[in-house]
């Protein structure tokens, strides 16, 4: 079998069994790129920096993006050419994908190893395009309390993050983007200067019940007045849409006071 060119181990995977116990099997984790490199995934990823400038194998050097333009030295994480691709071949537990690109991988990686306190605003925009409401509020709530260990940014810095790597969307986009109206409802309620009396009577209880008290928003930092690299708020994204979020964009609760 053959090994990780990085680690020199197999190109295998300790993974916990689903029975229950404590045992672990092994399952395959075998990265393999258009030069005949092997890779585990994740040593293929620690040296994401690297890679998404060079574009270029860390092993033997030669060039693995589908065209000759990658991403800009001077802004290695945000300015990746239209069209460039690293396309491997994955071998792990659910099978075998071919042709995948893996360029999106290194490059959220790459920016996150440079900026290491975007990794709980990375995990916030997953959650509201997810729809995962609790799990926003968690994090909302332990990020106000801090890491001594660990960069993070405040929840009012979470709650506003935009995307430097999906269009500069903020989390109210990628709810509305994705459906979720239950998310919308919190954003609005915890970062925007929306009346209270403007709410849905099941978002102000649902709200209550989380004991989720309003705070204090400027109008400079409301939430729907984000726009993203379109130069869309979100409420511009509600009304292309439609469906549920018709009501919604005519009752004027997306609407950012200017």
């Amino acid at each position: 079998m053959a090994a990780c060119v990085v680690c020199e181990n197999p190109l295998t995977l300790e993974v916990d069994n689903d029975d229950g116990t404590d045992d672990q099997r092994l399952v395959p984790d075998d990265l393999e790129v258009s030069c005949g490199c092997h890779y585990h995934w994740q040593c293929f990823l620690d040296g994401a920096a690297e890679l998404a400038i060079s574009l270029e194998c860390p092993n033997c050097g030669k060039r693995l993006a589908t065209n000759s333009a990658g991403p800009s030295v001077t802004n290695p994480f945000l300015q990746s050419a239209p069209g460039a691709s690293i396309l491997v071949r994955y071998t792990n537990e659910g099978g075998v994908q071919e042709n995948y690109d893996i360029l999106p991988e290194i490059t959220e990686e790459a920016y996150l190893e440079a900026n290491p306190e975007a990794r709980q605003a990375r995990a916030y925009l997953v959650m509201c395009g997810e729809g995962d409401v609790d799990g926003i509020i968690e994090l909302l709530r332990d990020a106000d309390q801090g890491d001594e260990f660990e960069p993070t940014m405040g929840a009012a810095q979470l709650i506003r993050y935009q995307d430097p790597l999906g269009d500069s969307k903020s989390g109210l986009h990628l709810a509305v983007e994705k459906g979720h109206e239950e998310v919308a409802w919190l954003l609005l309620w915890i970062a925007s200067t929306l009346p209270t009396g403007a709410f849905p009577g099941p978002a102000v209880q649902a709200a209550q019940s989380m004991g989720i008290q309003r705070p204090c928003t400027l109008a400079s930092e409301d939430i729907r007045s984000l726009t993203d690299n379109q130069g869309r708020m979100a409420e511009t994204v509600a009304a292309q849409m439609g469906g549920l979020w018709t009501a919604i964009v005519d009752s004027g609760a997306l609407h950012a006071v200017t």
